[in-house]
């Protein structure tokens, strides 16, 4: 499928000082990680995109909160580096559903070799794509989060308007 701007959505998952990554293993990058996220599929809402990429990466049922933050990656400013597809991210705080334990997935993506508990104080001394340790690290001392708003919630006009 080709995209002008393809939408992913994240989980952010704190807990007891420590985040929920999904551990990669590819020759040319060597051992990294990245949130639990992927790509929101059609007709499908950012949250239960959130909600599915939490299970299909890591086996876990989350409960989604705030918008934590947004990532951007452009292409043509940034050399093509990730590739040629423009992507916007969507970072969502998310809290573990009671009785989940996150844990490796029956069907892993490609080149995925784990799914860890990283404690915050190590994450200066992991390689994570995209490299957002300093907006989580921020994100966890200030809490800041943006409402989402979605138009089913929203009330609407009357039809005499």
């Amino acid at each position: 499928m080709t995209y002008h701007i393809r939408v992913k959505a994240g989980a952010v998952i704190i807990e007891n000082e420590s985040i929920l990554l999904v551990e990669f293993s590819k020759e040319e990058k060597g051992i990294h990680y990245n949130l639990p996220g992927g790509g929101v599929d059609p007709g499908e809402t950012i949250i239960d995109a959130v909600r599915r990429e939490a299970w299909e990466e890591a086996s876990a049922e989350v409960d989604v909160g705030p918008l934590a933050f947004v990532y951007e990656y452009a292409p043509a400013i940034n050399e093509y580096r990730y590739g040629s597809t423009h992507s916007l991210a969507l970072y969502f705080e998310c809290s573990l559903r009671e009785g989940s334990i996150p844990k490796f997935p029956a069907v892993p993506d490609p080149n995925q070799s784990g799914v860890t508990w990283v404690p915050l104080a190590d994450l200066e001394h992991i390689v994570l794509y995209p490299n957002i340790k300093e907006q989580l690290m921020d994100y966890v001392k200030n809490k800041r989060s943006i409402e989402l708003i979605e138009e089913r919630h929203l009330k609407e006009y009357s039809t005499n308007v």
